[in-house]
């Protein structure tokens, strides 16, 4: 429930470099972005309901893989993932094409709402995470900024009709692996909503913490 004691936050700026340091300052204070675009905001509708927006981190020294995590690592270990610089291809695009259609409300209208068209223009370092079957067909292309103690998972496009899969946890899971080889502490998997939402499978991670709006983050109990 929304009460008059909530303060109603909604900020934006635009910076065309942010230094890796910078960066982390910016997503512990609840603080994303697309390309140069940097936004945060603590409300949302969702399914016609105001909800509160809650960005999420994993911290990585609590981290551990769940029976049900480990079934999903099992279950792709044939695939072959390549982390590179971005390069959205035709190939990538076809593939966000077919994944927006699992958007039941306000489905994005292009990959480059995400990520800026040209890649030298992104404000930090941003890599992109390719997940390829044996035979190079692209079942996932995932992008991620690269703080000094952190990663920040951008948008991750995959393929809807490889369900058994379960590529979201997947995609994420490999990130983690990625920001822990690094030595990072915090690895960002982006917000969900208060109550349940799409987003819920974001929360489903043991380590987990939640921005309270005051500065803070608290530990989010994990449905494990």
């Amino acid at each position: 429930m929304i009460t008059d004691r909530f303060k109603f936050i909604n900020d934006d700026f635009y910076s065309e470099r942010v230094a890796p340091s910078e960066l982390d300052l910016l997503l512990a204070d609840g603080w994303r972005h697309f390309g140069p675009n940097f936004f945060r905001y603590n409300l949302a509708v969702y399914n016609d309901e105001i909800r509160h927006v809650m960005p999420l981190r994993i911290r990585l020294s609590e981290f551990r893989l769940s029976r049900s995590q480990l079934r999903v690592l099992k279950r792709n270990d044939d695939l072959t993932i390549n982390i590179e610089p971005i390069d959205i291809t035709a190939e990538v695009e076809a593939l966000f094409h077919r994944h927006k259609q699992r958007f039941k409300q306000h489905p994005p209208e292009s990959i480059y709402t995400f990520v800026s068209e040209y890649p030298e223009l992104e404000p930090c370092e941003t890599l992109q995470q390719s997940i390829r079957t044996h035979d190079c067909k692209l079942l996932s292309a995932g992008f991620f900024d690269v703080g000094e103690n952190s990663l920040s998972g951008i948008y991750t496009t995959f393929e809807p009709t490889e369900t058994r899969r379960s590529l979201g946890i997947f995609t994420i899971l490999k990130e983690i692996e990625y920001a822990i080889s690094l030595g990072k502490e915090f690895y960002y998997q982006g917000y969900c909503y208060s109550g349940s939402s799409f987003y819920d499978y974001k929360k489903r991670f043991l380590g987990t913490e939640a921005f309270d709006w005051n500065g803070g983050w608290k530990r989010l109990d994990a449905n494990l």
